[in-house]
Order: structure tokens, then sequence, then C-alpha cells
């Protein structure tokens, strides 16, 4: 599905992202993990096309698609939920879902029914402003207006970050559902080791901008988690 080779990246004079390689396997969902800073966030961004690399290849079904701009990735059915989810607070939880619709790359015109199956709690709320939405029920809403694209690969900066816990098994039960029923590819950049094992099937882990570990879930060794991942 996606495989990244020797990608470097920047922010200002530091060197943020080094010669990272790694392949993304299709239908299954991977945790990119990691303490704080260590580049996962910009690796999503990258991934999406909001941050230009430096250098580097992206190969998304065989083509390069480094060059491409995040809106023409939209187009090659990428979706992204970036992190503190972005929605827009003043457009009604349906005017945020139908923003959705414009980079479709079928022409959908209508949100898809299927999307207040998984969010029951966006129907009840079609009319509301997003911002006056609960910070779990902005988490869904943006997660909607990301599959309005009917992406094949989907990506999630921190979907559990700050949010309640039954939304947050919500959230993974709906993951779950993506990628082994719908067949999608999902990438989660995630801090919480309980959710990311529950959900995940394969990982990485990055530190100081470089793939140090990856592999199948149930390979995150507790010596991995303690070098890596404790604080």
């Amino acid at each position: 599905m996606l495989k990244i080779e020797k990608l470097n990246q920047y922010y200002g004079q530091s060197h943020t992202l080094w010669d990272l390689d790694l392949e993304i396997k299709s239908e299954r969902t991977t945790c990119i993990m990691g303490r704080n800073g260590v580049g996962k966030t910009t690796l999503a961004k990258s991934i999406m096309g909001l941050l230009p690399l430096k250098s580097g290849k992206l190969l998304y079904d065989g083509d390069d698609i480094a060059s491409l701009s995040s809106d023409k990735r939209a187009g090659i059915a990428i979706g992204y939920v970036p992190q503190g989810r972005e929605i827009f607070p003043q457009l009604s939880v349906k005017e945020n879902l139908e923003i959705g619709l414009l980079g479709n790359r079928n022409g959908l015109k209508k949100v898809p029914e299927k999307i207040y199956e998984l969010f029951p709690v966006l129907k009840d709320m079609l009319k509301r402003k997003g911002g006056d939405l609960s910070g779990g029920q902005q988490q869904q809403l943006a997660i909607g207006r990301a599959l309005c694209l009917e992406p094949k690969l989907l990506i999630l900066d921190e979907p559990s970050e700050g949010i309640q816990p039954n939304i947050v098994q919500q959230i993974g039960n709906v993951i779950d559902y993506l990628t082994k029923e719908e067949k999608l590819t999902v990438i989660i950049v995630e801090q919480k080791l309980p959710f990311a094992r529950k959900h995940g099937d394969d990982f990485f882990i990055l530190d100081r901008g470089s793939v140090v570990a990856g592999g199948e879930m149930d390979e995150l060794s507790d010596d991995i988690v303690n070098k890596y991942l404790s604080v």
C-alpha cells in the first residue's frame, strides 16, 4: 500500500526525520509510536502532503506521490484526521461532513449513511455547530468527514487524545471495522499503549527521527516499551 524510502524532513534548521524507511501493509492498522517530539506528527503530515519532503520517496500503490499536493493526495483516496481535529467550529455538523465530500474522487454528493451508522451521534446533531460538540463528538465528526472522501488509506493523528473512555472504545471499534470489513488501510499516530495494542496490527517506533523498532503488534515486547516508550 505505502512504502517510504529515505525520507528526510526539516523544521527550519532542525533535521526531524532521518533517512526514514517503513512499509505500511494493506488492510491493516499500523501504529506509529514514540515519545513526544520524535517526529510522529511530522511523518503523518508528510504522508498527507502538508509538509514538502526534503528528500525521499513515498510509494503509494507503486507510484511515487512525493510531489503531489495534499488536495491531490485526497483525490487518490488518502484521508487525514489531524491532531486537534481541526473541525470548523462555526459550521454545522452537516456542513463539516459535506466539506469532506469536496475531495471525493467518485463525485459523491451526499454524506453516506454508513457515516451515521458508525457515529449515530452525528445524525442527531446535524444542525449543531461543530464548536458546540464535546471533544469526543468533534473527533467522531473529524473521522466522519475524512471518511466522506471514501479513502483507501486513512491517517489518524492521536485519535484517543483527550477523549472520554466510552468514545475512545467506539473509535477503536470503528477502526477495527474499517480494516476488517471495509478493507481500509489505517495509520494511527498513538501515544496510548493499551489502545495501540488492542487495535493495532503492526507498529513502528520512532526515536530521534528514525525508525528504531517495528513489526507485528504481538512483537512489541516489554523491553522495547521500556527502552523507547516509557517516560
